[in-house]
């Protein structure tokens, strides 16, 4: 600002304040693995005006989003494992047949047929599986992440079972 600019006063929303103060952050950082400790964190919301009790909550909240973050990674890598295979299966399928019409007729004539309408189910099958958004991923994703906790369950229980009868 020069000499002869008058003084603006700036006001910023609280999305802008969240997205300034995180590039300062950022950049004030030359080391990127630099860790702050729960009490610099404390200190900063303090001179903030942010309470400690709502910074544990927002620090909760953080947790629980970093949770399922990586729980939705774990289960579109679980889709997309479960996806590959069938490709392999049809892949397997497709060829068997393909070759068996070569063998037989000494073209491709029945075999293109098969191969045209399994190919339109296996191509919606990779859209189902790589869409990402809507209520059928959530329900996919919540049955999943159900299952998933309750493997784990058991697992525990019967760990605990074990260990028990071990000792």
């Amino acid at each position: 600002m020069t000499v002869f600019e008058p003084k603006v006063l700036r006001s910023y929303s609280q999305e802008d304040v969240q997205q300034i103060l995180q590039l300062a952050i950022a950049r004030q950082s030359d080391d990127q693995e630099k860790e702050f400790s729960f009490e610099q964190i404390l200190e900063i919301a303090a001179e903030l005006e942010i309470s400690p009790e709502a910074l544990n909550i927002a620090e909760q909240d953080w947790v629980d989003q970093k949770s399922d973050l990586q729980q939705r990674k774990a289960f579109d890598s679980y889709r997309s494992l479960k996806f590959n295979k069938r490709l392999g299966n049809y892949a397997i399928f497709n060829g068997f047949l393909v070759l068996l019409n070569l063998i037989s007729t000494g073209g491709i004539s029945w075999g293109l047929y098969i191969l045209l309408v399994s190919g339109l189910f296996i191509g919606l099958d990779g859209w189902n599986t790589f869409q990402s958004k809507g209520e059928e991923y959530e329900r996919a994703f919540q049955k999943w992440n159900r299952k998933h906790q309750m493997k784990k369950t058991f697992n525990t229980v019967v760990n605990k079972l074990f260990k028990s009868l071990q000792s």
